[in-house]
């Protein structure tokens, strides 16, 4: 069994199988999802064979064949032009070759739409980013896939801002418990905020349609519309709704450059910046729905005492926690990482607070002016400061912040 998982973990015996996509509440075919399947593998799934690869070295090379084979079996298949093609790839392999001939053809065809698979969005989220951005820069559009199932997909709509959001089954089969309603609350929000497609899996009753439809989707995939198979119906693109690639956006190697312009900015002492942070942190403890914390501290010695303490608090309960500066070790505390950067590296005189969730947006963002002569005491050090609630400029300092994890990054 080993040497056939060895064969699959490279792509050999997989079979593409299409998922009919639905629009919701008639449900006419508008497309499909590609599944990577191995019929020869007896009782042995996708997750399995994935997992296999992941531990050889041989993710990458999985990936790329899935993506190539979906591409090349839509175009063969009962296929129509302008319909929806949803293709998986993972978030973090490197080396996606989306230059392929089906790949650059199935793009050319079809709205083809590549789904982030929820395995490990925060193990790297450098690589993660990487790949959106290599997703934007080719014009293709982003699902993200079973939101609900773990809380890393939360914490990263904003980051990634997905076209299609897929609700995880577990919402459209269950009655909602307060941790699922706050869920459904965050999709409809994010929804509500980007104009995100809502697309509900797992429907396959009359009830579980219900269910999607009170969580406005408009688009779903389930056994009540057909299992997975062939392209055997074709797809009425007359159905779907309309999307807009996004654009790739700027970055800057100082969050104050990026995220403070048109703002108007005041100058604290250090001591007053440190009860703002507070303030800011605070809403990392008291949020319904878990945030990420990201912080620049200028170097290690300002990590210590009640702001180790806060941040230790914030990782108990926070999908990810970094923490910025000279000489921060690579894990300061558990659950917190560290990014350590250099003297003449802009964060360094920078101190930063950003706090981004489902439901809550706010960063204090600061540089500290050049050196005072003569010297003042260290509470005295003055700050250009800002402190802003806009869920855009959050978005795009946390961005900028989490390409500068190391690869290494891991959860």
């Amino acid at each position: 069994m080993t040497d056939l998982l060895d064969h699959a973990a490279v792509g050999s015996g997989l079979i593409p199988s299409f998922q009919q996509v639905v629009s919701l509440p008639g449900g006419t075919v508008v497309g499909y999802e590609a599944l990577a399947r191995w019929p020869h593998l007896d009782g042995t799934g996708p997750l399995q064979v994935f997992a296999h690869a992941a531990r050889r070295g041989t993710l990458d090379v999985l990936d790329r064949e899935c993506i190539r084979r979906a591409a090349d079996a839509a175009l063969r298949g009962n296929s129509t032009p302008g319909m929806l093609l949803l293709i998986n790839c993972e978030p973090s392999t490197e080396d996606l070759d989306l230059d392929d001939d089906a790949v650059a053809e199935a793009a050319g065809a079809f709205h083809l739409m590549f789904e982030l698979t929820e395995r490990g969005l925060l193990d790297n989220p450098r690589a993660l980013l990487r790949k959106v951005d290599a997703l934007r820069a080719h014009g293709f559009m982003i699902a993200l896939d079973d939101i609900g199932a773990q809380r890393d997909s939360l914490a990263l709509l904003d980051i990634i801002s997905p076209e299609i959001l897929k609700l995880d089954m577990g919402l459209v089969q269950h009655q909602p418990d307060d941790v699922q309603a706050r869920t459904v609350a965050a999709i409809i929000g994010h929804h509500e905020r980007t104009g995100a497609t809502i697309l509900a899996e797992g429907i396959e009753t009359e009830l579980h349609l219900e269910q999607a439809l009170a969580y406005g989707a408009t688009l779903g995939q389930g056994y009540l519309f057909g299992h997975p198979g062939a392209l055997t119906t074709v797809p009425d693109v007359r159905a779907l709704p309309s999307w807009t690639s996004r654009a790739l956006e700027s970055t800057s190697p100082s969050v104050f450059e990026l995220a403070t312009p048109g703002l108007v900015q005041r100058t604290v002492r250090k001591q007053t910046l440190h009860e703002l942070c507070r303030h800011i942190e605070r809403l990392a403890l008291t949020a319904d729905s878990t945030p990420m914390v990201l912080a620049t501290v200028q170097n290690a010695g300002n990590f210590g005492g009640a702001t180790r303490d806060m941040y230790t608090q914030i990782a108990q309960r926070s999908p990810l926690v970094v923490v910025f500066g000279e000489n921060i070790p690579e894990e300061p505390e558990p659950g917190i990482r560290g990014v350590a950067v250099t003297r003449d590296d802009p964060l360094a005189t920078e101190w930063t607070v950003l706090v981004l969730g489902p439901d809550t947006a706010a960063a204090l963002i600061a540089r500290e002016q050049p050196g005072e002569l003569p010297p003042v005491a260290d509470g005295d050090r003055r700050f250009e400061s800002v402190i802003t609630f806009d869920r855009t400029r959050v978005a795009a300092a946390a961005r900028s912040l989490l390409k500068r994890l190391p690869d290494s990054a891991a959860g």
